[in-house]
């Protein structure tokens, strides 16, 4: 199936989440033992705020002073965007391709329902979005 929903890819997920004074070094050991690459950092009432991905963790690394403790909130990107469950996967992908990003946070009424990435979607999906884009490169 192509067209599958947010609630589909998202059943039985516990997002890996952290507030914002957590650290990076924290953030980045709990990517590793779960095996996941993104943090979605929340507030004091569990509202997602942003998002720390292994991809935020480099540019941490790169930058000439060492970062392992800074607080995420100083690390992170701020607002990301987000899809309600009611998407389709192709809807995420498009969003993941036009934002260059491979993580959707998936949020209701403001309430943090998991996270999507590019490795949650099957071939067929995938395809479809590879056809989608040769299309529109040829008109």
């Amino acid at each position: 199936m192509v067209n599958r929903s947010m609630e589909e890819i998202l059943r039985n997920q516990k997002p890996l989440t952290l507030p914002l004074d957590a650290t990076v070094r924290e953030a980045c050991r709990r990517m590793y033992r779960r095996r996941v690459g993104a943090v979605l950092v929340t507030d004091a009432h569990g509202r997602l705020v942003g998002i720390f991905t292994g991809r935020d963790a480099v540019r941490c690394l790169a930058r000439p002073e060492d970062t392992a403790d800074l607080p995420l909130r100083r690390v992170m990107t701020r607002h990301p965007e987000t899809l309600p469950p009611g998407s389709t996967a192709i809807e995420a992908l498009r969003l993941m391709r036009d934002g260059g990003f491979r993580h959707v946070p998936v949020v209701a009424d403001g309430h943090l329902k998991g996270v999507i990435s590019r490795g949650d979607f099957r071939g067929l999906e995938l395809d479809r979005l590879d056809e989608e884009t040769g299309i529109w490169e040829r008109i």
